[in-house]
């Protein structure tokens, strides 16, 4: 498994409550996963799998490092549980996959894991000061003496017992509060916390498949501030089109902030979507979508040629040639298609054919004149007799080398491979051996 802990710098002790800014973290970890929970001081997410949508696991972890730190998320630890990634965020750790999990649990403070901190002045009267000083306690002693939370988040740090979480539901609609560090008196100034706000109505959009036409920005007045100045304003800013960029969104936002004039400090921030409709973001695939923009597989390649270089986009062109390892050659997608004599492209031999060919044929064993590969292998089909390649001459160091084969091959059953493509060499001048060549799909 792999889990992400978040951890806010306001938020780093085991026992801090549930607040708004964990709720719109956890609001925001939604668009990378649905399983978002919020375990005390910090929002955890299990991403195994949804990683690959994001690039990998460096890609994924790249943009959360990235993206989190603009909503004040101090420490971030990736770890294959989730209790394990917690306490090593708490400790500043970053990867739980650098070692093994038990030799960096081992080393923690008492503190990483709140059900262990509960119990600390007992446990450093006992000897104890980290994980495993605790773990390596008798199990029974450990049991009667604390609670069964001691032991059973020891466990679920370690991997030996699953977690539970209540999960984190997305929110049909947007409403996000952001309590300000300092009080602002200028507008512009209000963009720093508002972006905050927009990064999360960005997640939530990305979330539900969304854009957003239409938001207000509203903000509230410090309590001490004159009578005449009001509880505060707001600011409803449109789109022409659906968006969830965050950079457009940012833009015209300050573009607007900055013909506001405040008649007060300003405190406290709310966001709220008002115009949602659906969105369909742009693909951020290598190939164009050819039905959309009507245009045939030869001006794809063409236009994607351009952009790599031509010796980077290759097609295959069949050959008129009996011998798998050469029925297909590979050439610049930008090459007109070779034609054979009769001025028609050329067609793939008719036997069987497997769907995927090994690069280098593998040599197999023989038991009582039996081919073997992970098991005796049950001869369904054949022999098939491929004879040719005089014609093919190779130069190397040692001189020139005629490709001639004369190969009968067999479809060939597996109990744990599958369906095989085999073949037995008959070249006089040649030991008669059995090889694999291809697996059917």
């Amino acid at each position: 498994m792999l889990w992400a802990a978040l951890l806010p710098e306001a938020h780093r002790s085991p026992d801090s409550p549930r607040t708004d800014a964990l709720l719109g973290l956890a609001v925001w970890c939604l668009q990378f996963t649905p399983r978002v929970a919020i375990e005390g001081s910090a929002v955890l997410m299990e991403v195994e799998g949804s990683e690959r949508l994001f690039g990998g696991k460096r890609a994924l972890a790249a943009q959360v490092r990235e993206e989190s730190a603009g909503l004040g998320v101090a420490f971030l630890a990736w770890a294959p549980t989730s209790l394990a990634a917690l306490a090593l965020a708490r400790c500043g750790v970053r990867n739980g996959f650098a070692q093994p999990l038990p030799v960096l649990l081992d080393a923690l403070p008492l503190e990483s894991l709140a059900a262990v901190a509960a119990h600390a002045p007992m446990l450093k009267r006992l000897g104890c000061t980290t994980l495993g000083q605790v773990r390596a306690l008798p199990r029974g002693g450990l049991s009667r003496r604390f609670d069964k939370e001691l032991l059973v988040a020891l466990d679920q740090a370690y991997g030996l017992r699953p977690s539970a979480y209540a999960w984190v539901a997305l929110p049909e609609q947007f409403h996000a509060r952001l309590e300000l560090m300092s009080r602002v008196e200028h507008a512009p100034a209000i963009l720093f916390g508002a972006r905050r706000l927009l990064l999360q109505l960005c997640a939530w959009l990305a979330a539900r498949r969304c854009g957003v036409t239409a938001f207000t920005l509203r903000w509230c007045h410090d309590a001490m501030r004159s009578k005449t100045a009001g509880d505060g304003g707001e600011l409803t800013i449109r789109t022409a089109e659906p968006t969830r960029s965050i950079e457009n969104l940012a833009r015209l936002l300050a573009e607007n902030l900055a013909k506001v004039q405040l008649f007060a400090p300003v405190g406290d921030l709310e966001l709220l979507a008002v115009d949602v409709r659906a969105f369909e973001a742009p693909t951020a695939s290598l190939l164009p979508d050819s039905q959309e923009d009507g245009e045939s597989l030869a001006l794809v390649l063409e236009r994607i040629a351009a952009r790599l270089g031509p010796e980077r986009v290759l097609r295959p062109v069949p050959q008129e040639d009996h011998r798998l390892e050469w029925a297909v050659h590979w050439q610049a997608a930008s090459v007109p298609m070779s034609r054979n004599r009769a001025g028609v492209p050329a067609v793939p031999y008719a036997l069987p054919q497997p769907s995927f060919v090994l690069p280098q044929s593998l040599p197999l064993a023989v038991q009582a004149n039996r081919p073997l590969y992970q098991g005796t292998l049950q001869l369904l089909s054949g022999p098939h007799r491929i004879e040719g390649g005089w014609w093919h001459r190779l130069s190397d160091e040692t001189g020139t080398h005629a490709q001639t084969v004369v190969r009968d091959y067999w479809v060939a059953l597996s109990a744990h491979a599958g369906v095989l493509w085999i073949y037995q060499t008959r070249l006089a001048n040649e030991d008669t051996a059995w090889f694999l060549h291809g697996i059917f799909a």
